[in-house]
């Protein structure tokens, strides 16, 4: 028995239907500094089949979208290597906030304010389906993983540091 609490439209679930790419909506009880480790344990999947969307820039400010699992760190250097660039850092969350039109805790890959590279960390890839933000503190969706390199163009990566399983 699940019970649906009303969703209104996001920038990222627009465009999503305007693309007809289908997804899960779950809604779930924002805690402050909880991240993706809280929203899993709430919806009670596995954190590391949810996916953190981190804005980050290169050394020249150029903005990147990093998709992690939610147990895992960036390594900024192995990044760096790998996309070519000689330094990534994460942006501020003014920043993040100004460069993805979404606010830090509800950001989504989907229809950010600026176009960005995105980046996915490999083994995200490994799982069917994915859960990450959806453009709103409290809101997850679930979607294919082969959307996000089909759709967004994202390329994969391995760059994550932790509870690597």
């Amino acid at each position: 028995m699940s019970k649906t609490k009303h969703t209104s439209e996001t920038p990222a679930t627009h465009w999503l239907r305007q693309r007809k790419i289908p997804f899960g909506e779950h809604p779930y009880d924002y805690v402050d500094h909880g991240g993706a480790r809280e929203a899993a344990h709430q919806l009670g999947v596995p954190p590391h089949q949810v996916a953190k969307t981190l804005i980050m820039e290169d050394e020249h400010g150029h903005p990147l979208v990093v998709l992690m699992h939610g147990d895992c760190e960036v390594s900024t250097k192995n990044l760096a290597r790998q996309t070519g660039a000689k330094k990534i850092v994460p942006c501020t969350p003014d920043t993040a906030q100004r460069n993805s039109g979404y606010q830090v805790g509800g950001t989504s890959p989907f229809a950010t304010r600026k176009q960005m590279p995105v980046w996915v960390e490999q083994t995200l890839l490994d799982y069917d389906t994915i859960y990450l933000n959806g453009g709103r503190r409290g809101y997850l969706i679930s979607i294919a993983s082969s959307v996000l390199t089909r759709e967004l163009g994202g390329k994969p990566v391995q760059v994550a540091l932790g509870d690597e399983h």
